[in-house]
């Protein structure tokens, strides 16, 4: 599935041509990292988000060397939304996730995901019900990156766009 190099983007409120691991939310789909996408007009919407709210957004541009990643460090990949993803999703939204995955690739979970987490968490919902409310509808994919040695070692700043 992956290139020996990709180009990336992170979608953000500012030109981000230093990324780091440590301004990241500890809560959010796959914990603390730094987030990228293979998905150009999915780091569109995130820009977005800071040009609706009055600022401005930015779209970094990158190439990741995801093959040499793999061979050194921890991969996780989800082929979908799958049981597996939503465990993984909810242990990072609780901070309860302690694994060892250096890079973590997989959907996002849509905008409704506290309702449906906070459903999930009451055994409001099934795991299955909440999986089909979660399920992004259009294309789209994440990548975290959790270690800063990966953003070292394996990403190249190219351009910047302005969103």
């Amino acid at each position: 599935m992956w290139g020996a190099e990709m180009i990336v983007y992170h979608g953000s409120y500012m030109e981000v041509a230093d990324p780091d691991v440590y301004h990241s939310r500890d809560s959010v789909d796959f914990g603390k990292g730094f987030y990228i996408t293979l998905v150009k007009e999915q780091a569109s919407k995130w820009a977005a988000r800071f040009k609706r709210n009055k600022g401005k957004g930015f779209i970094t541009i990158y190439e990741f060397d995801m093959e040499q990643c793999k061979e050194k460090y921890k991969m996780l990949e989800f082929d979908g939304y799958t049981e597996e993803w939503l465990d993984f999703i909810t242990s990072c939204r609780k901070k309860e996730n302690i694994s060892d995955y250096a890079v973590v690739v997989g959907g996002v979970a849509n905008d409704k995901v506290f309702n449906t987490i906070e459903l999930y968490f009451d055994g409001l919902i099934e795991r299955k019900e909440a999986i089909k409310r979660l399920r992004y509808e259009k294309p789209n994919l994440q990548i975290c990156i959790r270690g800063q040695s990966i953003i070292n070692e394996f990403m190249a700043y190219k351009i910047l766009s302005k969103k």
